[in-house]
């Protein structure tokens, strides 16, 4: 263990961060294992490693007896002579290891845990980076595609993530070189290093692009209050304003509609509903379901979150929606369960 040895610690450390006085400790506590294992020690194992001198030193500690019992802790009074001239019985005497078989033993276990070490604190280092990001959207190059799986890796910061098919829009193809816009739904950690969970369908994806292109929402002055999606399909944003002198509806749309399409060409041409968020819930509830028309909202109890929303006749298959979707999503948005009728009445209803 020369001087070339301390100095690749002391190296490790400037370069990685890694300091030297932990990775001692870690070499020490192996090198002790490592004795303990090709000497037939017990927990008799001393190293001592002085950085100043450039100097590794491994003793076995034993016992001087009269009839061994324990050859790990045990030796002779005969045998201990050679390692302490005038060794008696109940004395404590220490063997050195050999240099050229100590020689072998370190450097292996130096070389295993330093890369260990290494691994470990590369793991930690990327985590760092990353653990104040979840929530947050990047952009990144796909770099690979997964033919079978039909997933897309990506490389955030200096680790890959994997966008699995069902986190991408209904209908998505991504190729090698695409430029795409990711959220960071999740930073995990694992015993191969941080993993991160990005998605193209969760709703804070929309949430964090119209923060990207709304200044007004960037800022402040501008808030929103919800977001209920169908990745691919629909989505409804709810926003208000803190400034009386500003839209939030056209803040949000932009001039001529330029900022939500850029939005909605992002996401493959998802429909976007920007509506006024309001306190008062009858409101609110009429604005979510839009672009429908709506005639009356009664909410027969107060303090269930539950209504009865009328429309014209001629709306009620717009304020349903496809499949039952604006409703579903109205719904989502407001918290409310909305059960929607024509103005005319179901047939065979009552007034």
């Amino acid at each position: 263990m020369n001087s070339e040895f301390f100095e690749a610690l002391s190296m490790l450390e400037k370069e990685r961060g890694i300091p030297a006085e932990y990775m001692l400790e870690k070499i020490k506590g192996a090198i002790i294992i490592a004795a303990q294992r090709d000497y037939n020690a017990g927990d008799n194992v001393f190293v001592d490693i002085d950085p100043d001198k450039h100097d590794i030193s491994v003793l076995i500690r034993r016992d001087v007896v009269e009839e061994i019992e324990d050859p790990k802790t045990q030796i002779s009074e005969n045998e201990a002579q050679r390692y302490k001239e005038g060794a008696r019985i109940g004395d404590i005497i220490e063997i050195p290891v050999e240099t050229k078989d100590f020689g072998r033993i370190a450097a292996q276990t130096a070389k295993h845990v330093i890369r260990q070490n290494i691994r470990e604190a590369e793991r930690n280092r990327i985590y760092d980076d990353l653990q104040g990001r979840q929530g947050e959207i990047v952009n990144a190059v796909v770099l690979r595609i997964d033919q079978r799986k039909g997933s897309a890796v990506f490389e955030i910061g200096k680790t890959e993530a994997m966008l699995p098919k069902q986190e991408m829009l209904p209908g998505e193809e991504l190729h090698e070189g695409d430029h795409v816009a990711l959220y960071i739904s999740d930073i995990t950690v694992s015993d191969k290093g941080p993993r991160v969970m990005i998605s193209r369908t969760n709703a804070g994806l929309v949430r964090r692009l119209f923060e990207t292109e709304v200044p007004e929402i960037f800022d402040g002055t501008v808030e929103v209050k919800g977001v209920s999606r169908e990745a691919g399909m629909r989505t409804k944003l709810a926003v208000t304003s803190k400034d009386p002198n500003v839209d939030a509806r056209g803040a949000c749309i932009g001039p001529k509609g330029t900022r939500v399409a850029k939005i909605v060409d992002e996401l493959g041409g998802e429909k976007i509903d920007v509506i006024l968020w309001n306190e008062d819930p009858v409101k609110f509830i009429a604005e979510a379901l839009s672009p429908a028309k709506v005639l009356s909202v009664e909410i027969p109890e107060e303090g269930v979150k539950a209504c009865r929303v009328t429309v014209p006749d001629d709306q009620l298959s717009l304020a349903i929606g496809n499949k039952g979707q604006n409703a579903r999503l109205a719904a989502r948005l407001t918290g409310y369960k909305i059960d929607i009728r024509p103005e005319s009445g179901y047939y065979g209803e009552e007034d």
